[in-house]
């Protein structure tokens, strides 16, 4: 982008839903709670005629800097230092408050340009917080509403002023654009086609981290990113947004997505936890595969089972990593252990791909990026409808279809309809009959034949049309 913005400030003074106007999209969470936002979040965003990447911050607070208030304002100075200009919110009801002159003087110490903004300008009581933000000496507020999308207009003049018309308005080079294609989960494919996909490594990947709370999943991004990008901590539940950091591995464009903890749906009762957890819904439907981090611990909790059966049902390509194996003294025992218990509780997916780590040694990673790898190629498989046709009449050879109420089903042919996860069509007589434990045949079959081992398969059952249905036979 052009340049970058970083939205400073309180805690509810607004910035997230500046942050939702900017960027086009409701993508941060939004409460009247102080304090919802905790990690800092980017997304290219756009006011009129101007480009730029907008960063979504937490609310700044004196704080000591061991508690979670003070890891979140470290994050926030590490938004101000990467960023070329800074807009300073304050919430023009409530006025200027101690705590702003403190951050407008910490602003003016990072030599960056600064806006103040003045928010909440919907009401008239907001009129006496503007003429107390001159007291600020960060210039001329520019009155906003950010809900209603007022003073917009005012808004992208003072960026341009405070950044010069030559930085705000720079055309972004083409070369540095990275377009990536929309992922359509579920790709349609053509039936009769007998050619097999290649599968292209250079594609951008996109990977949810999912799980309980305090399982580790914003250290394994930080530990994958080597970067203190998401606030970690021993308290539960920190991350509520799900924040998408841009990484490579072994030259590979790779978009994670980390997530709030999903507790048990019946111990979510506060809003807030309610909009997180939507949240992270979202961004498994979004993501391509899905990191399913396990406490290796304590693994295989209620939840742990119920996560992973959400994430197969979705037909997302399902990864588990057992993080904490640092904690584990009797690893070969355990390993097998838990490998065991990932087949006999986890049947929907023949195969799942189960990788030991540890987020604060960095054991595993490569292993666990391997088997992300792995199980994205078998996601994207196509398989043409010979080869399928060919293990057909060698799998009903060996086990005919069951005859139901004395007349024998008919299987006649088998095709791929889609891909990610890999969907079949079999054509056969009265599938309204076949028996589900003959269906579990098939895919089964389908699964050792074609190696596709780790993800979900759908298997649907079709008639052909009889043209003769429904009419009765005519005397003569």
């Amino acid at each position: 982008m052009a340049f970058k913005l970083a939205i400073i400030g309180r805690p509810n003074v607004g910035k997230s839903t500046l942050f939702n106007r900017l960027a086009g999209r409701r993508l941060a969470i939004v409460d009247d709670t102080p304090g919802v936002t905790r990690d800092r979040r980017s997304h290219p965003a756009r006011l009129q005629d101007l480009k730029f990447e907008v960063i979504d911050t937490a609310g700044l607070e004196s704080a000591a800097a061991p508690t979670l208030e003070g890891r979140m304002r470290a994050q926030t100075e590490q938004a101000i230092d990467e960023a070329d200009i800074a807009l300073f919110m304050i919430d023009a009801r409530a006025g200027v408050m101690p705590d702003d002159a403190t951050f407008a003087n910490l602003l003016r110490r990072s030599g960056k340009p600064v806006v103040l903004v003045a928010n909440k300008m919907d009401v008239n009581a907001a009129r006496s917080g503007v003429l107390d933000a001159w007291e600020l000496g960060l210039g001329d507020p520019v009155e906003v509403s950010a809900e209603h999308g007022l003073g917009m207009s005012d808004l992208r003049d003072a960026i341009v002023e405070a950044l010069g018309e030559d930085r705000a308005l720079a055309e972004e080079p083409e070369d540095s654009v990275v377009t990536t294609d929309e992922i359509t989960v579920g790709e349609d494919i053509e039936p009769d086609s007998e050619e097999e996909a290649v599968y292209d490594s250079s594609k951008p990947l996109r990977i949810a981290i999912v799980g309980r709370p305090n399982v580790g999943k914003s250290t394994l991004i930080n530990a994958l990113l080597g970067e203190e990008r998401m606030l970690t901590g021993p308290e539960a539940g920190i991350t509520r947004d799900s924040i998408s950091v841009d990484w490579q591995w072994r030259g590979r464009k790779i978009k994670l997505f980390d997530t709030a903890g999903m507790r048990r749906k019946a111990r979510v009762q506060e809003k807030l936890e309610k909009l997180s957890v939507s949240d992270g819904l979202r961004a498994v439907r979004f993501a391509e595969v899905v990191i399913v981090v396990f406490d290796a611990t304590i693994p295989f909790e209620k939840q742990d089972l119920q996560i992973a059966d959400l994430i197969i049902r979705e037909g997302r390509a399902p990864v588990i990593a057992f993080n904490k194996w640092d904690l584990i003294e009797d690893r070969q025992e355990t390993l097998a252990e838990l490998h065991e218990k990932t087949a006999r509780l986890l049947p929907q997916v023949r195969g799942l791909q189960a990788v030991p780590i540890s987020a604060e040694t960095g054991r595993g990673f490569d292993k666990l990026m391997e088997a992300v790898e792995k199980t994205h190629r078998t996601w994207n498989s196509r398989i043409s409808t010979g080869r399928l046709n060919r293990w057909l009449e060698g799998a009903t050879g060996q086990h005919p279809p069951p005859a139901v109420a004395g007349r024998r089903l008919k299987v006649k042919y088998i095709t791929q309809i889609k891909t990610r996860p890999p969907g079949f069509v079999v054509s056969c007589s009265r599938p309204e009959a076949m028996p589900q434990s003959y269906v579990r045949y098939l895919m089964n079959g389908l699964r050792e034949t074609f190696n596709l081992y780790g993800v979900p398969i759908r298997v649907a059952l079709r008639t052909s049309d009889n043209p003769y249905a429904g009419r009765a036979k005519k005397r003569r």
